[in-house]
């Protein structure tokens, strides 16, 4: 133990979501925590200053006079790294953060946890937010931040615990995903398809992953699974010793085209709210199924839905100039674009979309949805595309839009030509799972130059 009287923590790789997370959860826990990264800078070294975590730029040596009782390595971290590696060398006790957080705070704790490659931010957010508004006081670590709440992490003496589960891998030492950690006893399937080809080889690989994840689920327990999803069958039919609640199925839970929610066909009520896309109705779904496992009423769980506000960088309006609306979102998969698109479409009828697409995730940058992207762009009137540091030509991938498309490798260029197209009415929607270069604020500040 060091001494201080707290115990201590070093995180290795501290300003990512889910490490940040962990810090403020640890803080909050009690324990002295420090961390570093490489590129320690606004939003999260921001939050965590004021949360009193010391921040150090950078993986030097030097950081092992701090004297921590333990290093949690976040899976930034490889072998090579400077500081993982005297570390090892010097037999210190390191762990990753998904197994520190279950030893240290998951254990005792009802947990309810969100997986699927689409909608786990989103629909861990609703869960806390319902679990919330039915004064459940809930604990959560969600890989966003949830407008109702402000924050990405609280811990609570709640027995309940919230938590996005993400299927990509732990750390360079534990190649299971992170979500095999968490022993839920809730745990929603949202969907399954294949991504993160950096770590994944193909689907069957990602499938494997989920059945580990079904098999830590007690049999006190629900697994509640999207029933449109063959995958998630697939899944299932691998081993299942726990009751089962599908949803986006007449079988389960169901919604139809005025959100109308029944279970088994018996009527629940309906849910009331602005936010857009069937994916979000389905999300609803399994966020109110999650909740009235734990005891919350249906029409409670519709009446937290009708104040939810969603989660920033999900459509977010980021301005409107002159008449034209700039969104923000996340969506970086094809599925995911597809969605948003069509969400976005329902919304604004028939008033122009401009796409602006940064392929920014490891999966795209590999170019292995480069395929489906342009069918995933279609519903958009014009799109733009950021084609720099791609290992594959993003104008040949998106030729079938033909003079639809615009690849651009500069980003000045790129935000000058969308300012030129736009006209007022337009919808711009930025798509990209990074800052994008504060694409969004100088794409605001060309369209209030410009005189229509």
């Amino acid at each position: 133990m060091s001494k201080n009287t707290s115990p201590s923590i070093h995180i290795l790789g501290i300003c990512g979501t889910f490490m940040g997370g962990i810090a403020v959860l640890a803080k909050q826990a009690g324990y002295r925590v420090t961390g570093c990264d490489a590129g320690v800078y606004p939003p999260m070294s921001t939050q965590l200053e004021a949360q009193g975590i010391e921040l150090i730029e950078g993986f030097g040596v030097e950081q092992l006079d701090l004297k921590s009782d333990i290093f949690v390595i976040g899976n930034v971290v490889s072998r090579g790294n400077p500081l993982m590696e005297e570390i090892l060398n010097r037999n210190l006790p390191y762990i990753s953060g998904p197994q520190w957080l279950a030893q240290n705070l998951l254990h005792d704790k009802w947990v309810l946890a969100v997986a699927g490659t689409h909608g786990k931010t989103t629909t861990t957010s609703m869960l806390a937010w319902i679990l919330d508004y039915a004064g459940f006081n809930p604990s959560f670590l969600i890989g966003g931040i949830p407008q109702n709440f402000g924050v990405s992490a609280r811990l609570t003496d709640s027995a309940f615990f919230a938590i996005e589960a993400d299927e990509y891998d732990t750390a360079f030492f534990d190649k299971r995903s992170k979500f095999v950690h968490y022993h839920p006893r809730t745990a929603i399937l949202n969907n399954l398809e294949f991504d993160h080809a950096d770590i994944f080889s193909d689907l069957a690989a990602i499938e494997t992953q989920f059945h580990h994840l079904v098999r830590t689920v007690p049999g006190n327990g629900l697994v509640i699974r999207n029933g449109r999803e063959q995958s998630l069958t697939r899944v299932i039919d691998r081993g299942c010793w726990t009751p089962i609640e599908l949803f986006g199925s007449d079988e389960g839970w169901n919604i139809d085209d005025n959100n109308d929610i029944s279970l088994k066909g018996i009527s629940q009520g309906t849910l009331l709210w602005d936010l857009m896309g069937k994916h979000n109705s389905m999300n609803a779904l399994a966020a109110l199924a999650a909740a009235r496992h734990v005891g919350v009423p249906v029409n409670l769980g519709l009446s937290a839905l009708a104040e939810f506000k969603n989660v920033k960088r999900r459509m977010e309006i980021r301005g409107v100039v002159n008449g034209i609306t700039v969104y923000d979102d996340f969506a970086h998969h094809p599925t995911a674009i597809s969605t948003t698109l069509a969400g976005l479409r329902r919304k604004v009828g028939n008033a122009r979309i401009l796409a602006v697409l940064e392929p920014r995730s490891n999966t795209m940058k590999l170019g292995v949805m480069k395929s489906a992207l342009a069918g995933s762009l279609g519903v958009a009137d014009k799109v733009f595309c950021y084609g720099a540091n791609l290992g594959w030509d993003a104008a040949e991938a998106l030729a079938s839009l033909g003079d639809k498309a615009i690849v651009i490798n500069d980003l000045n260029e790129l935000t000058a030509a969308i300012a030129s197209f736009a006209s007022p009415g337009d919808n711009i929607l930025v798509m990209s799972n990074g800052g994008f270069g504060g694409i969004h604020n100088m794409l605001l500040n060309q369209l209030s130059l410009i005189s229509f």
